[in-house]
């Protein structure tokens, strides 16, 4: 049975424990300065994938900005029993805690991290804002921290999603010079802070079969573990490729269509996995046409996959995709019969930018290449293009139009 006294105990040690924690992943995140800040009229709401650098966020913001707020972690053991009658134990302890750290603020700073396991979070979050607190509220599920505060907040709340490092954060990280050795070597190992300090790939499988786990069987009550996990290491070895539903669920042996349309929405909501839609002007097709799958990690698809292969390509796709993603672009891809364009994106429906991702322009592939950037063009004048490559540059000549090829660490400038 859940007690203040339990509630008091728990706050106390996870937050020394936050605080005293140096984890290897001090580097303040790039986009950091976005962030926006939590007022009486809206919760700041920070979500991503487990292990991407949430907690290290929030340490790094009580300790800069706001010594002595309450913080609370409701996904620990010993908060199981944790329900909506608890609220009120746990205002009495908030009250508590701002006496014992002798807080004089007229108003409380409170950081929650995975509220939503509570039934009935969302209401008590209101009264928290209507108190006028300030509220940051960390997840690692995207639909239960933006679907369910717009219909109970009614739009009070202010979303930022945190991803893995990126490109420039991980050379930050591992004080890399910008070059092609470490851009290679951000390809194999990706952006887990956690991995990147000590270099286990065990922590990237581990990291894996949680979210599996505890992020979708548990949360979803998914009975077939085994069949959401094969799904899952399948289409992470499988980035880039056009996937269907109809189609995996005959592959292994699926009882629906739905039922893998319900793993695929899972993967997505955990941040592990994502699915690109092919470009149509109408939802319906959009909607039935096969998407592309791509991976949160460059590192994670190393770890779990089990394809003898080494997959340059399509894993150099995925960082591609991955930096596209991190700034909200709306990200499809284009095919007719001419081509196919790996992303057509922009801020708006329709696409601003075309970019067509190849490792490597050789004699056998640039003309399927430049064939794909041009379907793209011819179907969106005015549309800004280039072909993306590991490392080469050059300037291509096609029906008179002049196709920028930018190697990578010049694209993400």
């Amino acid at each position: 049975m859940i007690t203040k006294q339990i509630i008091l105990n728990t706050a106390k040690a996870q937050c020394a424990d936050l605080i005293r924690k140096e984890d290897g992943a001090e580097l303040p995140r790039l986009n950091i300065h976005l962030l926006p800040s939590p007022t009486p009229e809206f919760a700041r709401i920070v979500t991503g994938i487990r292990r991407c650098g949430k907690s290290t966020l929030i340490r790094q913001q009580i300790k800069q900005r706001y010594k002595g707020a309450f913080y609370l972690n409701f996904d620990d053991p010993r908060l199981y029993d944790f329900d909506a009658d608890a609220f009120p134990l746990l205002d009495e302890v908030i009250m508590a805690w701002q006496a014992e750290n002798k807080n004089k603020r007229s108003v409380d700073i409170l950081f929650f991290d995975e509220i939503q396991s509570v039934t009935g979070w969302e209401m008590y979050i209101r009264r928290k804002l209507e108190a006028g607190a300030l509220v940051t509220i960390t997840g690692s599920n995207a639909t239960l921290l933006s679907r369910e505060l717009g219909t109970k907040l009614t739009g009070r709340h202010l979303n930022t999603e945190l991803f893995p490092f990126s490109w420039d954060e991980f050379c930050k990280f591992k004080k890399f010079k910008k070059d092609l050795a470490a851009f290679r070597l951000y390809e194999r190992q990706g952006g887990f802070p956690e991995y990147l300090k000590y270099g286990n790939e065990e922590i990237l499988r581990t990291l894996f079969n949680d979210i599996l786990t505890r992020d979708i069987t548990v949360r979803y009550g998914v009975r077939d573990e085994r069949s959401l996990k094969i799904l899952a290491g399948y289409l992470t070895a499988n980035c880039g490729n056009l996937i269907s539903a109809n189609k995996l669920a005959a592959q292994f042996s699926l009882k629906t269509t739905a039922t893998v349309l319900e793993y695929l929405s899972h993967y997505e909501q955990s941040y592990l996995l994502f699915l690109v839609p092919k470009f149509s002007n109408s939802a319906k097709i959009q909607a039935i046409n096969p998407k592309k799958i791509y991976s949160i990690d460059p590192g994670l698809i190393r770890a779990v996959s089990t394809s003898k292969t080494k997959d340059e390509g399509r894993i150099f796709e995925n960082i591609i995709y991955l930096h596209l993603r991190r700034q909200n672009f709306k990200i499809c891809y284009y095919a007719d019969k001419a081509g196919e364009c790996d992303f057509v994106y922009g801020s708006t429906e329709m696409p601003e930018f075309a970019i067509q991702v190849c490792y490597e322009l050789t004699t056998e592939n640039q003309e399927r290449e430049v064939r794909g950037i041009l379907s793209a063009i011819k179907a969106f004048p005015g549309i800004q293009y280039s072909i993306v490559t590991e490392h080469q540059k050059d300037t291509i000549l096609s029906n008179g139009i002049k196709i920028p090829v930018i190697p990578a660490i010049e694209f993400f400038k």
